[in-house]
């Protein structure tokens, strides 16, 4: 199939109805936009990977990953020595928390 014909089948296709659209009536212009419906929540609160925050505190003893390893326990409780190096000020932990968990 040569550029000619590709360009016939796309205008004949999805794009056919673009060319008897009025520019300001398209789906993206703001008259087609619906209101928030809340207030801006981005950029508030805790950073995801921030020891309090929706991933970080899951690496907490008493979260669903960090518990496993409570259970487990031996060097994968908190203060064994695989564990405690993903505590906020471990050597993996502080690291992720410096990095990713500051705002």
């Amino acid at each position: 199939m040569d550029g000619d014909a590709t360009a016939k089948t796309f205008d004949d296709g999805a794009n056919s109805a673009i060319k008897t659209m009025n520019d300001t009536d398209g789906i993206h212009e703001a008259s087609h936009q619906a209101t928030p419906a809340g207030d801006k929540t981005t950029g508030t609160g805790v950073p995801a990977f921030n020891k309090n925050g929706a991933i970080g505190s899951m690496f907490k003893a008493d979260g669903p990953i960090g518990g496993i390893g409570q259970k487990v326990g031996g060097p994968l409780a908190k203060d064994g020595m695989v564990g405690e190096k993903f505590n906020a000020d471990g050597a993996v932990g502080g690291k992720i928390q410096e990095t990713l968990g500051k705002k």
